[in-house]
């Protein structure tokens, strides 16, 4: 739930540290806050004004601050130059944004590394700590926009590979890829007539097979 309230002090920082202990936040980089007004000094200390500001916190559930915490904590440790974020998803997870020109080292090649930090960092926000109750929680990490910027290749990658299969008239097949990415080719290909997915092999060497389907092409030429 998110609070909003409007907070008076002899300065900017003062009011901002109240806004902090009231709002119950872990720090003013926390909360969003809106300067109203500026101090002014009266005259021989008389008629002065306070400063005013209003500041919102949306506190989230200790599952969510255990993972931001981490991700936190490591992009400290690496020294990294990097600020860290979240919104919620559109999936009903919460998405923990990490924004920095170095932040591109987390993410690996394909985004290996970044899959596996998204998966330490579920592993933090479901850890069971005795006397606390926890509601599972899904984390979803995105380093400079890494996620949209993926997907879109995939599709354009899943529809050159289609156009071939139909070309040649030969099956292709593409290299291993995680579920994730996987439902992208899968999702993409079943809008285009003539061609089907399947995947094959296992675990993490589990790869992705565009063949050539007639049923489809003459389902979508009686359409």
């Amino acid at each position: 739930m998110k609070k909003e309230i409007t907070v008076s002090a002899k300065s900017i920082e003062e009011a901002l540290e109240k806004a902090v202990a009231e709002l119950g936040a872990p720090s003013s980089d926390a909360i969003e806050y809106t300067v109203i007004e500026e101090p002014k000094k009266g005259l021989f200390g008389i008629g002065g004004t306070p400063a005013k500001i209003t500041a919102s916190y949306e506190a989230v559930s200790s599952g969510v601050a255990s993972a931001v915490e981490f991700i936190k904590k490591l992009v400290s440790d690496m020294n990294l130059d990097a600020k860290v974020s979240i919104k919620d998803g559109d999936n009903g997870d919460t998405v923990i944004s990490i924004e920095g020109d170095s932040a591109g080292v987390l993410i690996g090649h394909h985004g290996d590394t970044l899959d596996s930090l998204q998966y330490l960092a579920n592993l933090a926000a479901n850890k069971k700590v005795e006397g606390q109750k926890r509601e599972y929680c899904k984390i979803t990490i995105d380093i400079e926009n890494y996620r949209a910027k993926r997907e879109e290749t995939l599709r354009i990658l899943a529809r050159n590979m289609a156009n071939k299969v139909v070309r040649y008239k030969k099956s292709v097949m593409l290299e291993p890829m995680n579920p994730y990415e996987r439902r992208i080719i899968h999702s993409e290909i079943q809008g285009i007539a003539g061609v089907s997915t399947n995947s094959i092999g296992s675990e993490n060497n589990r790869k992705i097979v565009i063949y050539l389907d007639d049923k489809k092409a003459s389902s979508s030429d009686n359409e």
